[in-house]
Formats: structure tokens, C-alpha cells, sequence
């Protein structure tokens, strides 16, 4: 019998502890938790409730006090700092709700930089970052800067620099919480297309329930803990 594989990612009694003595404060309590290759995951929560800890956690910008932290069966925790990096490099892409791009640069060069960081030969991720912007359909604007975009603009080429690596996996931060109404439902969509026809696993915190929906699954964080764990209301959205 062929063993099955493990899950993509493994959260294991994992706590978060920041101060100590009278000012110690848990913002993750013996979270266990596993994420399967190609879902589509959203993480709610009030303020304080943990979930911005557990995504960086997810995203190896932080470590656990305690608890095992799985990721493709191999125990993030026994990686030094420079390995972390790699992993974050290599199979790891971040969305922040704040763009955080170069305002000097082309969008372009925006897309480039995880490549740069790579060690990657200019013809080589000039190519790749052309592709990235053709799949967030930014094909054409290239050359322009940040302020000659709109905000969902901007996301775009936030995604197209988080996908350009090809990651297994894309983490995203609130990344509708600075647009309005119909550019977040553009972003969203654009999310959707990604993890259906890439394959790329999303994990996104959001505080916007009608954003959620456009998951396949959502974790509710109380108190540093998995408070639900299920189906997303609004389903699977198909934006063919």
C-alpha cells in the first residue's frame, strides 16, 4: 500500500508566547491545525484573537514558543534562520493589504525583485516577470509606477510579485482591506482563478465576511484558538 502523503501544511499544539511573567500574553494557544495542498483558506478573527500570529507563523516570519510546525512533512522549527529564509523563497508568497511596492520602480521591476533575490539571470526573470503581470491581467503596464496605478492596480502587481516564484503557497493579509467594494470583488476573483487554475494553495486573513466567501474553507480565531473550522457560507464561487 502506497503511504499517503502529508498534509501541505501541520500545525501541531502550536503557542505563542510574547512577555513574561505579569505581562506574558498568549496570543496562540495549542492551535492544531493542517492545510491540503490547493485549498483555498480564509482566516477570520476579532482584533487580538491571533490570526495575524498564526499567518506569520504560516509564513516562517515568526516561530511558535511551542508546538511543531510541519510544512511538506519536513519540522520547520529544526531550520535555522537561513533555511527558513529559503523556504520563504522558494515556496512562499506574501500579499500585504499595504501593496508594499517600490514607489520608484516600474511594476515591472516590482515583479522582479523575488526573482533578483534568487540569484536569477536579468533575460531570465524579465521573461517570468512578464508572465506573472500577463496572469493578473497587467499585460501593457509594465512600465508604469505605482502612482500612475489604481489601487487594485496595485494589488495586482502586489500578486503577480507574490506568484512570479511560482510558490506552493500564497499568504495574503487583508489584501482588499485598502479598496473599495468592487476592486476587492476583482482581487478576489483574480485569488479564486489563481488556486483553481495554478493550483496555489491561498491562506488569506481577512475581517470581511463577504471576502471569506470566496473560499473553499474558514478557520475562526477566539482567544488565540480554532474557535470553527468548516465550509465557507458562500461556497465555491465560479468566476469563468
Amino acid at each position: 500500500m502506497t503511504e499517503a502523503a502529508p498534509p501541505l501544511i501541520a500545525l501541531s499544539g502550536i503557542t505563542k508566547t510574547y512577555g513574561v511573567g505579569a505581562a506574558e500574553v498568549r496570543a496562540l494557544q495549542d492551535v492544531d491545525l493542517t492545510i491540503a495542498a490547493g485549498e483555498f483558506v480564509a482566516i477570520m478573527g476579532p482584533s487580538g484573537s491571533g490570526k495575524s500570529t498564526a499567518m506569520n507563523i504560516l509564513g516562517c516570519l515568526d516561530t511558535p514558543t511551542a508546538g511543531s510546525y510541519r510544512f511538506m512533512g519536513h519540522e520547520v522549527g529544526a531550520l535555522a534562520r537561513d533555511q527558513r529564509a529559503l523556504l520563504r523563497r522558494n515556496y512562499l508568497g506574501f500579499v500585504f493589504q499595504g501593496f508594499n511596492l517600490l514607489a520608484r520602480t516600474s511594476a515591472l521591476d516590482n515583479v522582479e525583485l523575488p526573482l533578483i533575490y534568487k540569484g536569477m539571470p536579468r533575460h531570465q526573470r524579465n521573461g517570468l516577470a512578464r508572465e506573472a503581470l500577463d496572469k493578473v491581467g497587467l499585460t501593457g503596464r509594465e512600465h508604469h509606477h505605482p502612482s500612475q496605478l489604481s489601487g487594485g492596480q496595485q494589488q495586482r502587481v502586489a500578486i503577480a510579485r507574490a506568484i512570479v516564484t511560482k510558490p506552493d503557497v500564497v499568504l495574503a493579509d487583508e489584501p482588499t482591506g485598502n479598496l473599495d467594494t468592487a476592486r476587492s470583488r476583482e482581487i478576489m476573483e483574480l485569488l479564486t482563478q489563481l488556486n483553481r487554475d495554478e493550483g496555489i494553495t491561498i491562506i488569506m486573513v481577512t475581517h470581511e465576511h463577504d471576502m471569506a466567501e470566496y473560499a473553499h474553507r474558514l478557520i475562526h480565531f477566539v482567544d488565540g484558538r480554532v474557535e470553527s473550522d468548516g465550509a465557507a457560507q458562500g461556497g465555491v464561487r465560479d468566476v469563468r
